[in-house]
This record gives structure tokens, sequence and C-alpha cells, in this order.
């Protein structure tokens, strides 16, 4: 795990710094540059449908994980407290199925018909099983407390 630092902005500046992630309430949005140091932009929206910011009062966490499946790197990790907790690479089908599972969950939050991409006949995609190690548990159980 690595240490992440937390600002919090109205506007993301032009220039990121690496190992600094930026919070801007005022546009419900949070911006670090890729924890793997590929040095890609994520973007992660703050809503319902998207992730959810923790802040309490000392670090901050995002839900769910970040999968940059865009990127040639394709790295996965969660920010808890400040750290970057790295979780297992996904498989090209766990992604596709990651990527429906997320279209159907914000297509009923919104209240609109699913993208085009799922089909018809999917009644319910759950999210891509992940294979959780005694050491990921145990990191998991430490961060929560």
């Amino acid at each position: 795990m690595s240490d992440m630092r937390f600002e919090f902005v109205e506007f993301i500046p032009e220039q990121l710094e690496g190992g600094v992630v930026y919070v801007s309430t005022e546009y419900a949005t949070v911006v670090h540059l890729c924890c793997c140091g590929c040095g890609n932009e994520v973007v992660t929206p703050l809503s319902p449908a998207d992730w959810k910011l923790t802040f309490d009062g000392v670090s901050i966490s995002l839900d769910p994980s970040i999968g940059n499946w865009s990127f040639d790197c394709q790295s996965h990790y969660w920010i808890r407290r400040n750290k970057v907790c790295w979780a297992n690479q996904w498989s090209e089908d766990q992604i596709t199925q990651g990527r429906r599972y997320d279209a159907q969950r914000k297509s009923r939050y919104y209240n609109e018909p699913a993208d085009h991409e799922i089909d018809s006949e999917t009644v319910e995609v759950m999210p891509p099983t992940v294979r959780r190690t005694r050491w990921t548990r145990c990191v998991d159980f430490l961060m929560r407390r």
C-alpha cells in the first residue's frame, strides 16, 4: 500500500501532482493521477450511481474500487484512508461483466432504459467475483479499524 494525500479544491488544477487526490465538492468530482504511475488522469464523479467519498476528518476513502479498464495499465485499486489498496487484476470477461453491471445499476438509478450494449435477455448481472485471499481480507479488516 502506498500513501496518498488529499486536497479539497474548488477547481481541479491543470497540472496534477502524483500521490494527491483532488476533491471538488462543488463539482462532485475527485481526480488523481493513476496510482500505478502511468500518468493517466483518473476522474471519479461523486453520485449515488458512481463513487462515494468518505471523509473522516483525517483521511478520505473512495468506493467502489477504481478499475482503469480503458488505460493500458488496467490498474485496479481502492483508496481507503489515504492508502492505495491494490486489487486483483481482472480478466477481459470480468471487465465486460463489470461494465454491464455498472450500466444496469446506473440505468436503474436514473430510471432509464439500459444501454444498447446490454443484452435484452440479461435480467441481472452481478458484480464480477474477485478471489479474496487471506491477505486481502486481513487488510480490509485492518483498514476498517
